[in-house]
């Protein structure tokens, strides 16, 4: 029980896909001008990671590891076509706001990584809790950036008024930078300073150092 309870748990800040492992970077920084399209975007993604590492764990001794890959790709395609035909039946606005970063989810790393790394060499049902607790980290951060995007870049909290607006006799004048990409890459790298700096043993060892002058031998 306890380890299943870590596969679910340790995404969430210990091993967060976005802060430790850097994966997922491009939809946090894409699709997180608002709320409603993050919250969104992290479900659609969670789902099609549920269910591809349950598929991929079920079938992975039937595998062949020359086209495991393919096989992998294959399925986790066909999940985000089932997931972006369901946004366009029922929530077509938000489908069209989501654009092709819905289709993308086919390119993210993270689900292509929990595949091939944890669900072709574990049983389903730990698979599946490590999917969850992945997707569940991911759409965290996800929100994170989304809510500070929104409510600096337009004053709004899933659209509805927070900050009072300039043009409607208020004082907040929205931050329009907010809504570009580079503020969501900043947020982001926020972030991981702040985890970092509160968890030391995730900071990278450098590749290499600068030796000092007692280190190089020379007089």
């Amino acid at each position: 029980m306890k380890q299943s309870l870590a596969y679910l748990t340790d995404p969430l800040v210990k091993a967060n896909p976005i802060t430790l492992h850097i994966l997922g970077i491009c939809s946090a920084l894409a699709v997180t001008t608002s709320v409603s399209t993050a919250l969104t975007m992290s479900c659609a993604l969670t789902v099609v990671l549920v269910l591809s590492s349950a598929m991929i764990s079920a079938i992975r001794h039937h595998i062949p590891t020359a086209i495991r890959l393919i096989v992998q790709i294959t399925i986790i395609a066909s999940l985000v076509i089932v997931m972006d035909m369901f946004l366009k039946a029922f929530a077509f606005e938000m489908s069209k706001r989501l654009s092709i970063f819905v289709g993308l989810i086919v390119t993210n790393c993270l689900i292509l990584a929990r595949a091939e790394t944890f669900a072709r060499q574990n049983p389903v049902w730990p698979s599946t809790l490590d999917a969850l607790g992945n997707g569940i980290g991911y759409g965290i951060i996800l929100l994170i950036v989304g809510t500070i995007r929104e409510l600096f870049g337009a004053g709004t909290l899933l659209g509805f008024e927070i900050l009072p607006l300039v043009e409607n006799g208020g004082w907040f004048r929205p931050l329009r930078v907010m809504l570009l990409a580079p503020s969501a890459f900043f947020i982001v790298g926020f972030l991981v300073w702040i985890i970092r700096s509160r968890r030391p043993e995730q900071i990278e060892q450098p590749e290499f150092r600068i030796l000092g002058h007692d280190e190089t031998g020379e007089a």
